[in-house]
């Protein structure tokens, strides 16, 4: 079996909820009050049931309610819907035969069961009746667990079909004639059946799916003569797990004392490895039984029940996989669960396993655990020589490393430090909230279980990174255990709030979770806030907290000290001056937020000192910059050497179209690849000195490194091209002497990495699955060999909040001597209202050199607009947001926060390619911040800013300036043309677009 077909094992996953799909909730009892006294004893047989079903794990027991006579039962029958009639016959037994065959003739679909005290009169009363109206007679020993295996073998009945020809849950099938025995076998099989299920279920990964593990569970069906048991064989013998049998039942309509061997004999010719146990109250019947290869049970033994579990235990695959020697029958190793068959599948002997094989034993010792794509994988290869066992072994270890994998996707596990391993993906520790990145995580894993082609996209797989996310419930503890409130509510500096909290404790029972993690993840880890507020649908709070990386050490209690404080200092984030700042202009209260928060194992590889991804990148399925054939649907994305951090701190980054790779702007002339692409870029500093203190400034272990010399090499082979100066031209390779230039050539453009097919991909699921516009992360490792071409994580996925407001065109239409600004390159759609001031940078005079002060004094600025709820339109040269001073003025987003129009206006002197991709700009989309490109010298868009110069201030400095109007601007966005306007008050339109 190849790669391919082992990826086909996704198709196959089990959707357990979709089983057990038609139940039994409301149970019907017609009895006399004495004959249901007599059942109940001193309780209620509801409670009775309900106790039952808890002890077991069952969900949803049935109601019980009691009527007194068969006509009363008809009468609530006109009323009620029910799922089951239990009748207990009077003295009178055929009134009550005649009563159920009068309430099947009015409910034909609802199964009626007579329950008889046992008696030889009885019996002998009950040969002389009609059976015509009754589905099952049993005899009632005074148990409850008698109810509970009628309503189960109903259950199983009415969902067989589904359950076991459509899924391939299991079957057993019982052969039985006599009331009382099989009233007393039922009980006992199903109490080992789902006790045994409820073990199983444990192998789960979380509650729920333990709760719906044990809908697999082996179905039981009742035959009681030989053609029954012939047709249930016919119909569902493809996944009967074993069969238990009298001697003596019906054939032919007549009592048959051989019946049972007859049967088997029958079962042997079709199926000669299917588990066969014979009971029979005649000793002399063992012999004929052992005779057959079936295993032979004294009906009149004292210890029946327990020798019927040793059998099925041993037989149906139940308990312990016992891996024995085929010649001698010694027990060589004991196989616990699937895990273990995993760790020791390559000490199974030759022999043993091509025996263990040839007997279908391991398929039907998956399948008694309710694994059942990959038990019906192994049932179906054919191990023809013992030669074989090599390559039989390895694809058992393929298929159950497939198997695990596959069943660790789309599910948040329970962190287990027992059960935590390499093929473990999603995790938590708490019972709190993933918060909103814990839940972007979780949704984009359903996705990728939900889509095979992730597995292998033409050479690349799509996965997340290893994550374990401690939930809400442990911040609540960290805060109120160390009194961190106080402080943290203050207007404490931030390095003092960062300091109180690095010296708080977290809870003890995390560090063995810890370091069950450390011996699982042996690279650097990501420790990212995931706050309740964090990428809600409207109120993202991307890029707000802290994010710190740390290297992986061997010294575990090391690692546990960096992992503690990079914990901390992630919720101390929550508190800082910022996030106060942020959490004013939107509105929300401080002490409701609280901080999930996401360990993950950081994407990239080992380069000397330093560790880092192949790329990053962040894309949007909405593209408001369309050039040449582009439409805004096609989508947008930003990708950069390195970390990601980069482009959120607004660095160059290579941006292109994924339905249109061949057309990047940036390298479209060697001008601008010269000087609009990435020379620098961000990488973990590996070195241990570098971790050796905390700060309020998550990236403080975050080095900047050159592109040209990292290139030497060879690490970032395929993303950047050479620089030929000689030919003046750009060379699609990373040889030569010339300056490395990031262009992602070889990637985009001779497609040796699928970069836009996957990106294509995440936006267009993503919209899909989350209905919405869609904003992505994603980072990935480049690694081109015979096998594979690498990997791509997706790290991240958070919707765009779409103004659908309808705009007025006949504002976008004006004639620019009506108008303030007009963009032709616009972000945002709809209309701004309410804002009547324009915040502006001066022109004349401007100086990059200056763009810190300037920062500074948009800061106090936007503090007083946020304290009077109040916004207003930012205009500036260069990138807002850009950490590089040299780019442009490096505000962070609580420092702009009440702007509702930001505007980059390009000088003369200072032309600054536009930004896009950072979480600077999901937090303008998602509020519905409008944004401007202007590049008036060029006649790219209109700017009057002699009109502006011309009003009144009411504020100017050496490098800003404000000016206020008496009404609110008209201001409106077609986002779609990419087209933006902001009206001159008194034009001759209506300014308060309120109205």
């Amino acid at each position: 079996m190849n790669e391919e077909s082992l990826s086909q094992l996704y198709l196959k996953d089990t959707a357990f909820q979709n089983l057990m799909q038609r139940r039994i909730f409301n149970v019907l009892l017609v009895a006399s009050p004495y004959d249901a006294f007599m059942m109940e004893e001193d309780g209620r047989v509801e409670e009775q049931l309900y106790f039952e079903y808890v002890a077991l794990n069952l969900s949803s027991p049935p109601r019980v309610t009691r009527v007194s006579r068969p006509s009363e039962a008809e009468e609530l029958l006109a009323t009620k819907n029910f799922d089951l009639i239990i009748m207990m016959p009077g003295v009178d037994l055929s009134e009550t035969f005649e009563g159920a065959k009068n309430l099947k003739a009015i409910n034909p679909d609802i199964p009626i069961v007579v329950l008889t005290p046992f008696s030889k009169e009885v019996s002998r009363r009950l040969s002389n009746e009609d059976f015509a109206g009754v589905d099952y007679v049993f005899s009632w020993l005074g148990n409850v667990d008698l109810l509970l295996a009628i309503i189960k073998l109903l259950e199983d009945k009415m969902n067989a079909d589904n359950d076991i020809n459509e899924v391939g849950v299991q079957m057993i099938l019982l052969v039985e004639d006599s009331v009382r025995f099989y009233s007393s076998v039922l009980p006992t099989l199903y109490k080992f059946l789902l006790k045994q299920s409820l073990i199983f279920s444990t192998e789960a990964l979380n509650e729920h799916e333990q709760m719906l593990r044990m809908r697999g569970r082996p179905k039981v069906m009742l035959a009681r003569d030989y053609e029954e048991a012939v047709e249930l064989y016919e119909r569902y013998g493809k996944h009967m797990l074993g069969v238990i049998s009298d001697v003596s039942f019906r054939l032919g309509g007549e009592k048959d004392s051989q019946a049972g061997l007859k049967l088997a004999a029958y079962l042997r010719g079709r199926d000669p490895y299917l588990p066969i146990i014979i009971e029979s109250s005649e000793e002399e019947n063992r012999k004929r039984v052992k005779e057959f290869g079936c295993q032979f049970i004294d009906k009149n033994s004292k210890k029946f029940p327990v020798d019927l579990g040793s059998a099925i235990m041993r037989d149906f695959g139940f308990g312990d996989f016992i891996i024995r020697d085929p010649e001698t029958g010694e027990e060589i190793l004991r196989i616990h669960d699937l895990k273990d068959l995993q760790h020791h599948i390559f000490d199974i002997p030759a022999k043993s396993l091509f025996y263990h094989a040839s007997y279908n034993d391991i398929s039907r010792w998956l399948y008694s655990r309710a694994l059942f794509p990959i038990a019906e994988v192994i049932k179906g290869h054919r191990f023809k020589s013992i030669e074989e066992a090599p390559a039989v072994r390895q694809l058992f270890f393929d298929l159950i490393v497939k198997y695990r994998k596959m069943k660790n996707r789309g599910v948040v596990a329970i962190f287990r430090k027992d059960r935590f391993d390499h093929y473990s993906n999603f995790a938590r520790i708490g019972q709190g909230s993933l918060g909103g990145k814990g839940r972007g995580l979780a949704f984009i894993d359903s996705i990728i279980k939900k889509n095979p082609v992730c597995d292998n996209f033409d050479g690349v797989t799509l996965t997340i990174p290893r994550t374990v996310v401690i939930c809400t419930d442990i911040f609540d503890e960290f805060m109120e255990s160390n009194n961190l409130y106080p402080i943290a509510l203050s207007d404490r500096p931030d390095e003092e709030i960062l300091k109180a909290f690095l010296s708080g404790r977290l809870p003890e029972r995390l560090i063995e979770d810890f370091f069950a993690l450390f011996e699982v993840v042996d690279k650097p880890l990501a420790i990212r806030s995931s706050s309740l507020l964090e990428d809600s649908h409207y109120q993202p709070f991307a890029g707000i907290y802290s994010t710190y990386m740390i290297p992986h050490v061997s010294d575990r209690y090391e690692m546990l000290a960096m992992l503690s404080d990079a914990i901390k200092g992630v919720y101390a984030s929550v508190f800082y001056a910022d996030s106060k700042a942020y959490m004013a202009a939107t509105q929300n209260v401080i002490d409701q937020e609280k901080m999930a928060v996401i360990i993950q194992e950081v994407v990239g590889r080992r380069v000397g000192d330093y560790y880092f991804p192949s790329f990053s990148g962040v894309g949007r399925s909405l593209n408001y910059y369309p050039i040449n054939d582009e439409v805004p649907e096609d989508g947008v994305v930003e990708t950069a050497v390195g970390l990601g951090k980069y482009i959120v701190d607004g660095g160059l980054s290579l941006r292109f179209s994924p339905r249109h790779p061949d057309k990047v702007l940036q390298t479209s002339e060697l001008s601008l690849a010269l000087r609009d692409t990435q020379t620098r870029f961000y990488a973990l500093d590996m070195r241990e000195q570098m971790i050796s203190d905390f700060k309020v400034d998550d990236g403080f272990n975050i080095a900047r490194l050159r592109i040209q010399d990292v290139a030497k090499s060879g690490a970032l082979r395929y993303m950047v091209s050479t620089y030929d100066p000689y030919d003046q031209m750009i060379r699609d390779c990373d040889e030569g002497d010339g300056r490395r230039v990031v262009t992602f050539a070889n990637v985009l453009q001779h497609r040796v990495y699928p970069l836009a097919g996957l990106t294509d991909f995440m936006l267009s699921k993503g919209s899909e699955e989350m209905g919405r516009p869609v904003e992505i992360e994603f980072a990935g490792v480049i690694d081109v060999n015979d096998k594979s071409k690498g990997i791509l994580y997706w790290l991240q996925i958070r919707p765009i909040v779409e103004r659908k407001e309808i705009v007025d065109e006949s504002i976008l239409g004006l004639p620019d001597s009506s108008l303030l600004l007009r963009s032709n390159a616009a972000l945002g759609h709809g209309t701004i209202e309410n804002v009547s001031a324009i915040v502006y940078v001066k022109p004349q005079g401007f100086n990059s050199a200056n763009n810190s002060l300037i920062a500074r004094e948009i800061e106090k600025i936007n503090r007083n607009f946020t304290e009077r709820n109040e916004g207003y339109v930012l205009i500036g040269p260069g990138r807002w947001g850009s950490s590089d001073t040299a780019l442009g003025i490096p505000v962070k987003w609580p420092h702009i926060s009440s702007a509702r129009l930001i505007v980059e206006s390009s000088l003369s002197n200072y032309r600054i390619e536009p930004s896009q991709g950072t979480h600077f700009f999901q937090n303008l989309t998602s509020f519905g911040v409008g944004y401007f490109t202007i590049n008036p010298s060029s006649n790219d868009g209109f700017y009057d800013v002699d009109y502006l110069d011309s009003l009144p201030a009411e504020y100017d400095s050496q490098f800003v300036r404000i000016v206020r109007f008496d009404t609110p601007l008209a201001i409106g966005i077609n986002g779609r043309k990419g087209e933006g306007v902001v009206v001159r008050p008194g034009a001759g339109v209506q300014n308060d677009m309120t109205n």
